[in-house]
């Protein structure tokens, strides 16, 4: 399986003095806020977004300042967002460590993201990155309206196949589209490049999303996720939508009363997700998995053999095989 330490190796430099440049924006004279903000940069992720800003750059052109702004306006954009989603959703980790609302409160977790928003917002105005700021902000337009769609969907537990994509192209792929836009058009100004890698972007992004999905319904003993908490949250996910869809009357209404309740047993959540291996429901999820990230690569296909697009490919499969 691909390894996100060489698949950074053509940016391993850029990346060491983006974090820097990122730690630079995360200051502030408030001392709640300077706390707060290193205790999110101590725990901060694989940066994974930012690696695509610098990987798509290099494909496109010659990394230089323009791509640290856009991969720092990734940056806050994501962290804000995991802020926020911890509140939407009540949760009290993220990362193997309390949330941000766990430790301090919903109010302040929400004033800290839009702080970085905020930031975002003003880094652009001041690098005079308005190409990307508009890209970055149909990003955030894009994540509301999906959370919105999802919520309203969760209520009666009626999402579709069609609705299921139209929700993660609008939350997980628009944000991984924005990195891969972002970093091309920090490089370049064709408009066809830049689309070309936001096409490239929302597929791997839906890829990487269905992935997510499939382990919540895989017990391996290496997933970052709790198996079947999916199902205790009430979200149907592609796994279980098709399981359904395929289901008799009966096994529908069975295993729908059983994600409506409340309190579910752990008997009950396998009971869930067995019914979700054995209708097949993994393995299709896994099937239009590999068709996206497919898709990604052919458009890979069109650029000549370099460093970068050997990382980029290598990042798809990695996408798709991660077990966390």
């Amino acid at each position: 399986m691909p390894v996100l330490r060489e698949i950074r190796k053509p940016v391993d430099k850029e990346m060491h003095k983006f974090e820097s440049f990122f730690y630079r924006t995360m200051q502030s004279n408030i001392p709640l806020l300077r706390i707060i903000l290193n205790y999110i940069l101590r725990r901060k992720g694989k940066q994974m977004r930012p690696l695509l800003v610098f990987l798509t750059a290099g494909l496109n052109g010659k990394i230089s300042e323009s791509t640290y702004v856009a991969a720092t306006l990734i940056e806050l954009l994501h962290t804000a967002s995991l802020v926020h989603d911890d509140v939407v959703d009540d949760a009290y980790e993220r990362r193997g460590a309390l949330s941000v609302n766990a430790l301090w409160n919903s109010k302040i977790a929400v004033l800290v993201g839009d702080y970085m928003l905020s930031k975002g917002l003003l880094i652009s105005i001041e690098k005079s990155a308005f190409e990307m700021l508009e890209i970055v902000s149909e990003a955030v337009k894009s994540m509301a309206e999906g959370e919105l769609l999802q919520i309203q969907k969760a209520r009666k537990l009626n999402i579709t196949e069609a609705d299921y994509y139209k929700i993660i192209i609008s939350k997980t792929a628009a944000l991984i589209a924005a990195c891969t836009a972002t970093g091309a058009r920090s490089v370049c100004e064709d408009p066809d490049t830049i689309q070309q890698m936001k096409d490239f972007g929302e597929n791997l992004g839906i890829a990487f999303q269905i992935r997510d999905d499939l382990l919540d319904y895989e017990s391996n003993g290496l997933t970052g996720k709790i198996v079947g908490n999916d199902i205790k949250e009430k979200k149907l996910t592609l796994p279980l939508i098709h399981a359904l869809e395929v289901a008799s009357a009966s096994q529908k209404r069975q295993i729908l009363s059983i994600v409506k309740n409340k309190k579910k047993t752990k008997t009950e959540i396998n009971e869930v997700i067995d019914f979700v291996s054995t209708s097949g429901g993994t393995s299709y999820a896994l099937l239009k998995m590999n068709q996206f990230r497919d898709k990604a690569l052919a458009i890979l296909d069109s650029y000549p053999d370099s460093d970068y697009k050997n990382s980029l490919k290598e990042f798809a499969f990695y996408t798709t095989t991660r077990n966390k």
